[in-house]
């Protein structure tokens, strides 16, 4: 078994595919360690186990709305482009997306997974509660405002490591509409000098680039009911001119594969993400890497890319720049403070990607750069610790719900090892 971009390839001894809490238990208590497998979408090794991998696809897919309480139950196997059509079909929307929509609700929350935009924190902000099965054997449920010490906001975003995340609450609300449009040719310095009002110009804004010369495309997703703006595109946006047929953010591939554009209005789980969730998402053959800096030195950090734009080349697809509102999750890369994320989609090539991917982390370092959980990164231990107020914390309170580590693997061992 391979993860979906095939770099991964999947250690464990046994594969489950449990039908009922029980069996999961069952599981748990007979497995010296034991993860959980979302969509495979993770680039990294955050969930790969010698031990015991779970597939959660299997429970009781029942989702509940409280629409008094504008909540939803979910199981934390469902994938967010069918949780999106469902909560439509009832009036409902969430906050945010992901870009694509084929990843799974606890999976994307757990690695702090996001959308866009700079008045949406990540998927995790809709968080309300989660139940959690521990190591002990025993079901918890954490929630929003009920957990003095905190544990509820190390447990969402936990990579894993608390437990198994069996259902969560999110928070819902009214439907909305979305028109979304894309322009060609933004150049460097209006980027740079325009950002934050480009970043402002809609619900959720994506810029990609190559990083040749560089110039940039434009992604702009605005909501029908509170912008005004949403109205019929601009012929030209900072320069840069309206696509006249829908595009895919890597150069030469079909925006078939993408959500609507050209302002056509639709519903926002047809709009938020970049891609159709019936479709293969991105490239399919690819390599991801992601890293978040404050929002304040965004333009420090897009002009070191600039200048790194000769080694890039060779191994870039594309870059996406996008901001992220700030959270309170303790491990979420945006922690206590707004982020403009730098996501990498590189060549299948490994081998060939890592020295550059060295170099684009020796380049950020100074922007005290997170990495995204579930991507391809580097960084040592010792400089990711440093780079979160509650990385102890987390640590001291793994030591103490898994003291054995049977949630633990090798990625887990390294970053936070047992004391």
């Amino acid at each position: 078994m391979r993860n979906w971009a095939g770099n991964v390839e999947f250690a464990a001894a046994r594969y489950a595919r449990p039908a009922s809490l029980a069996e999961l238990r069952a599981l748990v208590a007979d497995s010296h360690r034991v993860r959980v497998l979302g969509a495979g979408h993770s680039f990294s090794q955050v969930g790969n186990t010698t031990g015991t991998l779970i597939s959660l696809a299997g429970l009781p897919a029942v989702v509940e709305v409280d629409t008094a309480g504008r909540q939803v139950e979910v199981p934390a196997g469902l994938r967010y482009g069918e949780l999106a059509a469902r909560l439509h079909r009832q009036g409902l929307a969430l906050h945010n997306l992901p870009s694509l929509p084929h990843v799974t609700v606890a999976g994307a929350c757990a690695t702090a997974t996001h959308g866009s935009g700079d008045g949406n924190a990540g998927l995790q902000a809709a968080v309300a509660a989660v139940e959690v099965l521990g190591a002990d054997g025993e079901l918890r449920t954490l929630s929003r405002g009920g957990d003095p010490a905190g544990e509820f906001l190390a447990t969402v975003v936990g990579l894993g490591a608390l437990g198994i995340v069996t259902r969560l609450w999110l928070d819902v609300e009214p439907t909305y509409s979305v028109r979304q449009y894309v322009y060609d040719g933004l150049a460097h310095e209006q980027a740079v000098r325009h950002l934050d009002e480009i970043l402002a110009s809609g619900y959720s804004v994506s810029l990609f680039t190559r990083w040749q010369q560089p110039v940039y495309q434009v992604w702009r997703k605005l909501r029908v009911d509170a912008d005004p703006r949403a109205g019929e595109a601009e012929p030209t946006f900072f320069g840069a001119t309206a696509a006249p047929v829908s595009r895919h953010p890597l150069p030469g591939m079909t925006g078939d594969n993408c959500t609507a554009q050209q302002g056509r209005i639709g519903p926002w789980h047809e709009r938020l993400p970049h891609f159709r969730l019936d479709f293969l998402p991105s490239s399919g053959k690819e390599l991801q890497s992601e890293y978040l800096v404050p929002r304040r030195l965004a333009g420090q950090a897009i002009q070191a890319m600039a200048d790194l734009g000769d080694r890039l080349a060779p191994v870039l697809q594309i870059c996406e720049l996008r901001s992220i509102a700030a959270d309170e999750f303790w491990l979420s890369p945006s922690y206590r403070g707004d982020s403009l994320g730098l996501h990498f989609t590189w060549v299948a090539d490994v081998t060939a990607v890592l020295p550059v991917l060295a170099e684009v982390e020796r380049r950020l370092a100074p922007l005290r750069a997170r990495p995204h959980w579930a991507k391809l990164f580097g960084i040592e231990p010792a400089v990711l610790a440093g780079l979160y107020d509650r990385y102890a914390d987390f640590g001291r309170l793994l030591a103490v719900r898994d003291p054995t580590g049977r949630f633990g693997n090798e990625f887990l061992d390294r970053y936070f090892p047992k004391p």
